[in-house]
């Protein structure tokens, strides 16, 4: 019976030691799979389209570009090499709330506030048609655009000046 037990002891001790073993062989490539450059682009949560764009952007039919924000630092994103204005916008978009979630957990950023407020530049041509092609700026792999502040026309103020001139008339009238 003793020869029985230190048989099963054994086998219970080989056992762990090679639990042990395969999960530091896991730990060891997952870690060099975290650290892998290739796969430093894919993000916490990727969805499919994500992996698409970055496998578009190993084969050339996507291009990686750089977001320099008003306070001096930048974020890459990856865009198809068909993106419009409004592809690149929601991949900022994206990114940034991807970051912030990282840093301070969810925070509400209204995108609404920033594009009315801020729009991207590259070489100093405001980027203001969300249908047209990114490429039709001349932006391509590697490109740097920027925030800049946007100012809007004063015909796109009138109509507010419209409405509200017609909400307080309305009020007169009741009175």
């Amino acid at each position: 019976m003793e020869s029985d037990a230190k048989g099963k002891a054994e086998i219970s001790v080989e056992g762990y030691k090679e639990s042990n073993i395969k999960k530091a062989r896991l730990q060891s490539t997952l870690a060099a799979l975290v650290n892998d450059p290739i796969l430093s682009d894919v993000p916490k949560k990727p969805t499919l389209s994500d992996v698409d764009t970055l496998i578009s952007l190993e084969l050339g039919s996507a291009m990686r570009i750089s977001v320099l924000k008003l306070d001096g630092t930048f974020f890459d994103v990856a865009v198809m090499n068909s993106a419009t204005v409004k592809d690149l916008k929601l991949a900022i978009r994206k990114k940034i709330n991807e970051m912030e979630q990282s840093k301070m957990g969810h925070r509400h950023i209204s995108w609404k506030h920033v594009w009315r407020n801020f729009c991207l530049s590259y070489h100093n041509e405001k980027l203001l048609d969300d249908n047209a092609p990114v490429q039709h700026f001349g932006i391509h792999n590697h490109s740097q655009v920027h925030f800049v502040p946007h100012i809007a026309l004063k015909d796109s103020r009138k109509h507010s000046k419209r409405r509200r001139h017609r909400f307080f008339h309305g009020l007169s009238k009741l009175s």
